[in-house]
């Protein structure tokens, strides 16, 4: 293990970040374990077990629609998101992320920081041809706001569509039931 007073400065986020809840502060308590055990080789998909991810909600400014891409590997309609590969820095992970997914510009952040943090399987797929194991994200969250006027892409080579969601109707539209308590969670916190 390596030491934990010496803990890498991209961690401080996710050490600083208190939900309250039970769930999410013990996956916390896993993350940093992690952290102290593996550092800056959970940045990179070389470590192929478990590796940092950054995802995001995006919402309208009155919260009624989410905006989401209909995910290839998964077949649902999902949060945008992607592996860090090297970048430290989360948010703007999930920030280019959000914005190569879908084409949307000016998001505006909501909140002060993390919105959550999460432990999510991923089983083994096909993608681009190649065979990916089952492993890990170690997913941190963000939400953020834009308007429903901009234009819209999809990102061919991931998702075959993009659209903006009733809230209301997006248990019924995503069949990943698995990641509905993520995006409730995630949804509640857009309107605190």
């Amino acid at each position: 293990m390596k030491n934990p007073n010496i803990r890498p400065k991209w961690a401080r986020p996710i050490l600083d970040f208190d939900s309250g809840d039970p769930l999410e502060m013990t996956e916390k308590r896993e993350l940093i374990r992690l952290i102290d055990v593996w550092g800056d080789q959970l940045l990179t998909r070389g470590c192929a077990l478990h590796h940092m991810t950054a995802s995001s909600i995006i919402v309208t400014p009155d919260r009624q629609k989410t905006l989401m891409a209909y995910h290839r590997i998964y077949n649902s309609w999902a949060w945008t998101g992607g592996h860090c590969d090297g970048e430290g820095d989360f948010e703007a992970v999930a920030r280019r992320e959000a914005e190569e997914e879908t084409g949307i510009h000016h998001l505006r952040r909501i909140g002060e920081g993390i919105a959550g943090l999460e432990i999510l399987p991923v089983w083994t797929h096909v993608r681009r041809g190649t065979v990916v194991p089952s492993h890990l994200h170690l997913n941190v969250s963000f939400l953020f706001e834009a308007e429903e006027t901009g234009a819209l892409e999809n990102r061919p080579e991931e998702n075959s569509a993009v659209g903006w969601i009733p809230v209301a109707k997006l248990g019924e539209m995503c069949s990943e039931p698995e990641m509905m308590p993520v995006y409730e969670k995630l949804l509640r916190r857009a309107n605190d």
